[in-house]
């Protein structure tokens, strides 16, 4: 005779998914931590503990590398855990190149971190190509290039750097979160590694950490896989769905983003009591025809601008703005604004009066509109 399960047994059984066969046009989220084996032991689809993959991570792998035109991808929780990753494929003793103002996080992690696996680093002037060339070492291992650079939004020229690199039996890495596949694809112009901070214009709306590194080498494909595995910084299933879904918006948002830095940066160049406007689209910016030869379409939407003044006026302007959040990061929706040399720290060599600028889908005339209330007396 057969017998009823009990309570407990009824929980577990009776939420089980029932479900496998339907086809949602909105991609579920797949929380699932681990997946069933079949009768013979093997898996569906290679899926088996979430560490090592997960159907919403696969997703947006795909995608990225797609849009990246690379051969594969991998995302981690974060953008530094991405970086780290790529830091990870060296060897103890090796040397790296670094521009001279990079995402100041990445200098923290060499000297904090790094260091002890007896990793070294220069810090170059990466829009000078000559500066490249003399900071090579017998032990140079990978060259980091920020294009454009975060917060002086320097160009550099990626097929010559990586021409130079490959000479040499060097590695190239971009960190492109600034502009993303929209605008610059870094493995067609040489670079064997591409890095995303998906947190930014990939997620768009300020709501989810992670972080992607694009390859087309095999090789360097199994290293990446290895680390992000047995790390285990990988992001979370909702993060990857998040990341996703902004994916499909991306185009739309940075297109409009960089349509309105692009006026915004040309009102405040020309407004008196702004010293400078750090800006690739504009053609006083010193790379602009570099910037115009490798990036398709639109020149980003991040501003830095120098102030006619101290800190404290510097500071006094970025308060005043009431469409400007006052905020770190970047890449949402929202327009935000932050004084980075606080934000970098006393060792920081940002100039005291610079204001970077994350620019929105906000109208532009309102954009305006509130800066030139802000630089009012």
């Amino acid at each position: 005779m057969k017998k009823n399960p009990k309570f407990e047994t009824i929980a577990i059984k009776s939420t089980e998914n029932s479900f496998e066969n339907s086809r949602p046009v909105s991609t579920p989220i797949y929380l699932s931590s681990t997946y069933k084996r079949n009768n013979d032991a093997s898996y569906n689809n290679d899926l088996i503990y979430s560490r090592s993959d997960n159907p919403n991570r696969n997703i947006i792998e795909t995608a990225i590398a797609k849009l990246e035109n690379g051969n594969y991808a991998f995302t981690f929780s974060s953008g530094m855990a991405a970086i780290s990753a790529v830091f990870q494929t060296l060897k103890s003793g090796d040397h790296i190149i670094l521009p001279d103002d990079c995402y100041y996080a990445v200098k923290k992690l060499m000297e904090n971190i790094l260091n002890r696996w007896n990793l070294s680093f220069d810090l170059v002037d990466m829009s000078n190509l000559e500066s490249v060339k003399k900071a090579i070492k017998s032990n140079t291992a990978l060259i980091w290039i920020e294009t454009p650079s975060n917060p002086l939004l320097k160009i550099s020229d990626i097929q010559e750097i990586t021409k130079i690199a490959k000479t040499k039996n060097i590695l190239c890495a971009v960190d492109n979160t600034w502009l993303t596949p929209v605008f610059q694809n870094p493995l067609q112009l040489g670079a064997d590694f591409v890095m995303h901070s998906t947190t930014k214009y990939f997620g768009g709306h300020s709501d989810v950490l992670g972080g992607c590194v694009v390859v087309n080498d095999k090789i360097l494909a199994e290293k990446i896989k290895d680390i992000q595995v047995l790390s285990g910084a990988v992001p979370a299933p909702f993060d990857c769905w998040l990341i996703g879904r902004g994916i499909q918006t991306l185009h739309l948002r940075i297109t409009k983003q960089a349509k309105n830095a692009s006026k915004l940066a040309k009102y405040l160049e020309s407004h008196p009591k702004i010293e400078k406007v750090l800006y690739p689209g504009l053609k006083s910016h010193p790379q602009h025809t570099i910037a115009k030869k490798q990036q398709r379409n639109g020149f980003g939407a991040m501003i830095s601008i120098l102030i006619k003044g101290d800190e404290k006026e510097t500071f006094t302007i970025s308060t005043k703005l009431k469409y400007f959040t006052t905020a770190t990061s970047l890449g949402g929706v929202e327009s935000l604004i932050e004084h980075r040399k606080s934000v970098e720290g006393e060792n920081s060599t940002t100039p005291i009066n610079l204001l970077r600028i994350s620019v929105g889908i906000e109208h532009i005339d309102d954009l305006i509109a509130d800066w030139q209330q802000a630089l009012s007396d």
